[in-house]
Formats: C-alpha cells, structure tokens, sequence
C-alpha cells in the first residue's frame, strides 16, 4: 500500500519528473564519509555474514559464501522487496525461470555475439585487466609544458589523484595529468602510448583492447560436442520474456500495464570481480518486466514511476540513509533502449550504480517472437487489438543492496565513555530481531520466563538466545550484528512480571509485560 501511495503521489507531479534529465557523470571519483571497505569486509568476516568461497584451498577468487547471517539478511532483502512490488500490488505477478535455457533464447536476445566487456593484456606479466576500468592520462612537464609520457590506473574513489600520485613518480616537477581518459576509448595507434598500471617505463605494454563474453559456457547431456552447448543465465530477465504469454495467459487479472517479477541467480564471467560483493560472478537479482502500451511515449510515465517508486523503497523501507542516494540519467544509450535512469549509491569506493530502471521499448519481445515464429503480441480485451508492449525495467542486484545495506547502517558512537560499533540496519532487515539476555543462567524460574519469551517471540521471527557474559558485553554483540531489540529477563522479572526491553540506536530502556513483549516487538519492526 506504501509503494502504491507513493507511485500515486509521483503521477500527479508527472510533467515535472518526466523533464528530469541530467548529463552522465563519472560515478567513482566521489568521496564519501562512512567505513573503509577494510572495516566492512572485516565486520562481515568476523560476525558471520560473508566468507570467501573455498577458503581452506586459499579461496576463489569472484566467489562469496553467506555465513548465518548474511543469509539471513539476504533473504529479509528478498522478502521485504517481494512482499511490497508482488503481494503488495494487483498488477505484477511473480514467476522462477530456470538458470539454463535453451541457447537459442541467448542468440535471439543478442548475448551470444554481443555481451561482452573490453579486455587487454599485460604483454609481460600477462595480468588480464578490463579495458573500461583502467584509466590513462599524458604527464606534462610543469616546467617545460613538455608531454614527458603517460601514466595508468585502475579504477579508484579518485582517478585524478591516483594518475597526479603516479605522474609526481615519473617526473618530479609534473603536474596533474590532463585528458584521462578509459584505455576502453583508446584506439590502435595510442595504445602505443598506453602503460600498464604501474610501469609508466613500458609504454605499449598492453595488448589492444578486445571483446570478452561474460557468459559461462556449459553442456548439457552426455554428448560433449557443440550441440550439447548451453549457458548459465547472464540475467534473469530473458527467462520473464520468453515467459510472457504464458503468464498472460494464466496469471488472474494480468493485464497491460502489468509486470511480471523473478528473484534468482545469475553469472557473469567478469574479467576482474572487485570490491568484494559488489562485483562478483555470482550473484542474485531482483527484476521486474513491467510491460506497458506500445503507443507513442506511454513508456514515459511508466519509467519516472518506477524511478520514484524504487528510490521510495530503498529509503522508507529497506532503509537505506537518502544522502547516500543519488542519480544518473544515462545519455548514451542501446540503440533499442528509450531511456536508463540509475539510482546510485555512495559506497567506501565511489559512488556506483546500485538499481537500474531502463525503458527497454518492445526490443526483446520483438527479437524472441521473430528468433521463434511465435506470437507475443497481447490483446487488449477491450479493444481486441494486438499489439507488442513496450517494457520497463527495474532491476537491483540482491548482493549490491546487501553491501549497501551494511555500509549505510555501519555507525561508530559512544556508550557510557565507551566506544562501541552498530549497525542502525531498518527492523525488517535486520538478520536477528531481538536477543533474549537472561541475567542469570542458574535461577530456574528466571530462566522459564526467559524461555517463555524466546519460544513465543521465535515462532515469528529470527531470535537469539545469549546467556553468556556481562550484560554489557552482550548489549555489545547484538549491537555489532545490528540486533533493533534486547530483552533482559532479570531477577525482578520474577517478582513483577515484567522484562528490561532495550533499544539499540537510543540505548533507551523499557520494562514490558511478559504478556506484551510480542507486541511491543511486532510493533517496532512491522511499524503496525
């Protein structure tokens, strides 16, 4: 009901959003105030929320394995965003395509000859980088405007001070490298030019970028030829097109304009996976196929929705901090592509793209009905005309908005002279709900009420049970874990029925009745 009011709200203010255009900018040179990625990955070690994958064999590297609860707070994402934009609306319906589809479905939508990313080279060391995401810029002499030659890095927080860094170590009196520029742009001739990063003494020290598909090649069947070719999905999205009749056909009350939703695994073959979860070869991603009319600019009003509706959503309900929000109306764009806006996201390492919501026009139905011979037209009941609707499409990566659910509610404060790390995660992600403390480990009819709490509470939600160490330190851990509520069961509880329910962002106490701890808990994280 939430997400319906507030897309109501941004019909009535159309004309205005429907003009919001801004030129697109470079996204990982902005600066930001929070945790280190070190502080992140740390936490999430230590506490339980992501490992590495294969560490005992000195891991793998792209791959991430979701401790307890990380696995709880991936799944509290996945529920919270299908319960609001599929239960919570009449007109998207849900639907689970499978991860390996018939390769004819990849040629048709073009990702066999065109999903790809340029790559180059080290021609000495033979390191593999992508091409887009290194950066190249001149160095100039300040004393004598000479170009004494060029320098390279990789993608930072801050490229230019990176490239002023490396330029001050090949001549001392240089200035700031001008026109840098991607080593994706550079053509055959300047490549010549071009170093890998951190050997400016060996210019045309990398191979010419090439095209490298992302798509993880696999066989099906006992033949190993290449007939038996298949692929793991690159997206989720191609298995809700090719779905498309099918749902309309027997989903109650579909219609255009109507989405249809899928939470799954996808895989890319990336050439360098970084920043921890954020880029990874596997992943999981939350999209919707929200299919409108093909007439004129009906998309438009369609698009500016769902890009209010979704940055509504990551803010009042997944509760990500809105200064770290931000924006990026793409200018360049696929040339089936009506229109991309992505809303971005201020991590430790720059601002990146955290949902995308792209107008994709009729491209991908259109090229799945020619590529099989089948209709995919639908007919409006009303009118009786046939017609291939246009789609819009937002997309967000379950493991960026984890990742970004962690950074926005990592907070440092202070307690009683003491300082103390938390995670302000909103209730209805926060992995553990509430931590029952029971203050004595030993008094039988403490422990019974204690108990009676835990049990009741756990048949609704993720609860903890910890009976170890000073109540300090205990208040401490279920802080780190980003806990909304401890209740303490002392030995008063015993004698007035009532336990010490304490807040995590306020340290505020409350005593509770035994009898009211589940509603007063139902209403701190439902908000009902």
């Amino acid at each position: 009901r939430r997400v319906m009011a507030l897309m109501a709200a941004v019909r009535a203010l159309q004309p205005a959003a429907r003009g919001a255009r801004r030129p697109r900018t470079r996204l990982h040179a902005t600066k930001v105030e929070g945790p280190s990625m070190d502080q992140v990955v740390q936490l999430c070690r230590q506490r339980g929320f992501v490992f590495g994958s294969s560490e005992i064999y000195n891991g793998f590297n792209g791959f991430y394995d979701y401790g307890p609860l990380g696995c709880e707070l991936k799944k509290n994402i996945k529920d919270l965003w299908w319960r609001d934009f599929v239960h919570g609306r009449e007109d998207v319906h849900g639907l689970d395509s499978s991860i390996i589809a018939s390769p004819a479905v990849w040629r048709a939508s073009g990702h066999v000859d065109g999903f790809s990313d340029p790559m180059c080279d080290d021609k000495e060391t033979k390191k593999r980088y992508r091409a887009d995401q290194l950066f190249v810029g001149d160095v100039v002499d300040d004393a004598t405007g000479d170009v004494v030659g060029a320098v390279t890095v990789l993608e930072s927080e801050d490229v230019e001070r990176d490239l002023a860094k490396a330029a001050r170590k090949l001549c001392k009196a240089a200035r700031r490298p001008v026109a840098f520029r991607s080593v994706a742009e550079c053509s055959e001739a300047e490549m010549a030019r071009v170093p890998p990063p951190g050997a400016p003494d060996r210019p045309g020290g990398l191979t010419p970028p090439r095209a490298f598909n992302l798509m993880f090649e696999t066989r099906v069947g006992a033949a190993a030829d290449a007939a038996a070719a298949a692929y793991l999905r690159p997206e989720t999205a191609q298995g809700i097109f090719v779905n498309f009749k099918n749902v309309a056909a027997t989903a109650r009350g579909f219609g255009v304009p109507g989405g249809v939703a899928q939470i799954g695994k996808a895989f890319r073959n990336e050439i360098t996976p970084r920043n921890f979860v954020f880029r990874s070869r596997e992943f999981e991603q939350m999209e919707i196929e929200y299919f409108c009319s093909d007439e004129g600019d009906a998309w438009r009003a369609c698009h500016a929705e769902w890009v209010a509706a979704c940055r509504a959503w990551l803010v009042d309900r997944a509760g990500l901090r809105a200064e770290l929000l931000g924006e990026d109306v793409h200018e360049d764009l696929a040339h089936y592509a009506r229109a991309c806006t992505d809303i971005t996201f201020r991590f430790p390492f720059g601002e990146q793209e955290l949902q995308g919501i792209a107008a994709r026009g009729c491209y991908d139905l259109t090229q799945h009905q020619e590529a099989s011979g089948k209709s995919l037209e639908y007919v409006d009941q009303a009118s009786g005309r046939k017609y291939v609707p246009q789609v819009v499409e937002p997309s967000i990566g379950v493991d960026r908005l984890f990742l970004a659910a962690i950074c926005s509610a990592y907070a440092v404060d202070e307690v009683g002279g003491a300082e103390r790390t938390l995670l302000k995660f909103s209730p209805l992600l926060a992995p553990v709900k509430a931590a029952v403390l029971p203050l004595s480990k030993k008094d039988p009819a403490l422990l019974e009420i204690a108990r009676r709490v835990h049990d009741d509470l756990k048949r609704r939600y993720n609860v903890q049970w910890d009976a170890a160490g000073n109540i300090g330190r205990r208040y401490r851990r279920q802080d780190e874990i980003g806990t909304p509520l401890c209740i303490t069961v002392d030995f008063d509880s015993i004698e007035d029925g009532c336990v010490t329910v304490r807040d995590r962002d306020s340290t505020d106490q409350v005593r509770v009745k035994v009898e009211d701890v589940a509603a007063h808990v139902v209403h701190v994280i439902e908000g009902l």
